[in-house]
């Protein structure tokens, strides 16, 4: 039976992660403790988690500023915690940057994964108490020109360096599984949206230009299809995969929520020119058209229907409920945002996290 009490999460710096952080620690029936390991890169800040510090520091909560890749530092902080459970966040996630910067990406999403994955067979041997769960994304599926979902049976075509590489992560935790009886289990999930994300992404970056009066840069004919999960739901999703997954098995995760980008974006921005001094008319002028990215994939879409039967998961964030209380949140954070868009939360880490190793 699985233990679920000393818990590692990889990237818990980074929004899904410190989301899930949160999530967790903040659920009466967990009474155990987690430790955020993170390199701290550009996406990580530990800002996202100074409530948790503030309650759970150095009781229930514990950084450790470290690189997946660093097998021995990996190792001794599984040893250090007795971890017996490991969620995998890690990872360099923005396509675009991929694009222009693919080996980065391999380094950390495949030989990361690697490296944690040895660190994690040298130190549990044959124990069946214990998990490592890989997070993963439905990129790895490739492309939907049409109709119909992705399936965890779906086979995989990734198109761009970021989904290639996240793919392959997944097959070599899925290898260690079956070569090593490691266990392990795999979530696939799709756009996750809601706080503390970074201010790059989609959904952020549209929700500051709007109210900066600034262009809302769309690709191509923006009639590109994203499916959006609010990070609440999909951190629940992966809290089921825990408790009760199966080891060896992969769960899709989706929000059921497709919208093409340029609907999207008009969606949006009916909702924030509720704002005083908004217009929406005003706001969709501000929509510019520019020049596709390569390997731009058309359409993504879960099929959600296992993890709905094998572990009762549903999603609790209806679209417009999702995206309201996000908006919401970005207004009473802007504090939080201008930090992460100006650098200065770079400065706060160096000076609160200088020495950690």
């Amino acid at each position: 039976m699985r233990k679920l009490q000393n818990m590692l999460v990889t990237g818990g710096a980074g929004f899904i992660g410190s989301n899930f952080i949160r999530y967790l620690l903040k659920r009466a029936d967990f009474s155990g403790l987690v430790v955020n390991a993170d390199k701290l890169t550009y996406a990580g800040n530990p800002m996202n988690l100074i409530d948790i510090e503030s309650a759970f520091g150095g009781k229930r909560y514990f950084f450790e500023k470290a690189d997946i890749c660093d097998f021995e530092k990996m190792s001794s902080v599984i040893e250090k915690y007795n971890v017996d459970t490991i969620v995998h966040f890690a990872a360099e996630s923005h396509v675009d940057r991929s694009i222009f910067g693919p080996k980065t990406f391999v380094d950390t999403n495949i030989n990361g994964t690697f490296s944690l994955l040895e660190a994690s067979r040298k130190a549990w041997a044959k124990r069946d108490d214990v998990l490592f769960h890989h997070i993963s994304t439905d990129e790895v599926y490739g492309s939907l020109d049409g109709g119909g979902c992705f399936f965890e049976t779906t086979p995989y075509n990734p198109r761009s360096p970021y989904s290639a590489s996240k793919a392959s992560s997944d097959h070599i935790a899925n290898a260690y599984y079956h070569t090593y009886n490691l266990p392990v289990t795999i979530s696939n999930c799709s756009n996750n949206y809601g706080p503390y994300q970074f201010p790059e992404k989609f959904l952020p970056l549209m929700i500051i230009n709007m109210l900066e009066g600034k262009e809302l840069p769309v690709y191509g004919d923006g009639k590109n299809v994203r499916d959006w999960l609010h990070v609440e739901d999909h951190c629940e999703a992966i809290r089921l995969i825990l408790k009760n997954g199966k080891t060896g098995e992969t769960y899709n995760v989706g929000g059921e929520s497709e919208w093409p980008n340029i609907e999207f974006v008009n969606v949006l921005s009916g909702k924030v020119a509720k704002l005083p001094s908004k217009n929406p008319d005003s706001l969709k002028k501000l929509i510019k058209i520019v020049p596709d990215r390569p390997g731009h994939d058309r359409r993504y879409a879960i099929n959600c229907d296992k993890i709905k039967a094998a572990l009762g998961w549903q999603r609790t964030y209806d679209f417009n409920t999702g995206l309201d209380s996000t908006i919401k949140w970005y207004l009473n954070n802007m504090e939080w945002t201008n930090h992460v868009r100006n650098g200065d939360y770079q400065k706060w880490m160096n000076a609160n996290y200088k020495g950690r190793t």
